[in-house]
Formats: structure tokens, C-alpha cells, sequence
């Protein structure tokens, strides 16, 4: 991967849809994967699963990404989990006290 690249990847699976984020998810690169999480919600996404094992950096805007998602998913009667964070993913997650979104 270049430096500074973003790659959202979208993929279905029987639990439901899986966006894979590699990169920063910071205030430059949150609008995209933003954008992708509305777009789902709004064709009837149940489950969204967010996997970020190659999410090398988390912002306070990517922080608003999840729980924006998380509200909206939940409101139109879905779920929303994060799985396989990177260490940094986890660790600003643990400090914003959102554990409980990890799957």
C-alpha cells in the first residue's frame, strides 16, 4: 500500500456486508467511508461489519464515522460490529470507551 492510500473494500457474506478500510481513517478519508456506510443503510444494510486489521490510524473523525453508523444501523433495526481492529484501532476505541462495538 502507498503512503497515505485509502481502500475501502465492500464485500457480502451471509452475516451480512463487510466493509474491509485499509489506511488512515482520519478527517481527509472519512467522508469516503462515510459516504459507503450512508449509502448501505439506506439500500437496507442489516449488519454491517467494519473489519480494520490495516487501519493504521483512527481520528476523532473516524471515531464520529462508527458511532454515526452505529446509530443509524441501529435505528433502522440492524447491527454494527468492528472486527479485527489493529492495535491502534483498539487502542483508541478502549480510550473512547466504545469496547463494546468490537465483535
Amino acid at each position: 500500500m502507498k503512503k497515505n492510500e485509502f481502500i475501502i473494500t465492500k464485500e457480502e457474506t451471509p452475516e451480512g456486508l463487510r466493509f474491509s478500510v485499509e489506511g488512515r481513517v482520519d478527517s481527509v478519508n472519512s467522508p469516503a467511508l462515510m459516504s459507503e456506510l450512508d449509502k448501505a443503510i439506506k439500500e437496507g444494510a442489516k449488519r454491517i461489519v467494519l473489519y480494520m486489521y490495516k487501519v493504521e490510524f483512527l481520528s476523532s473523525a473516524g471515531i464520529r464515522v462508527i458511532l454515526k453508523t452505529h446509530r443509524d444501523i441501529t435505528k433502522a433495526g440492524g447491527s454494527f460490529a468492528i472486527e479485527h481492529p489493529s492495535a491502534n484501532v483498539r487502542n483508541v476505541l478502549g480510550m473512547a470507551a466504545l469496547n463494546e462495538m468490537l465483535q
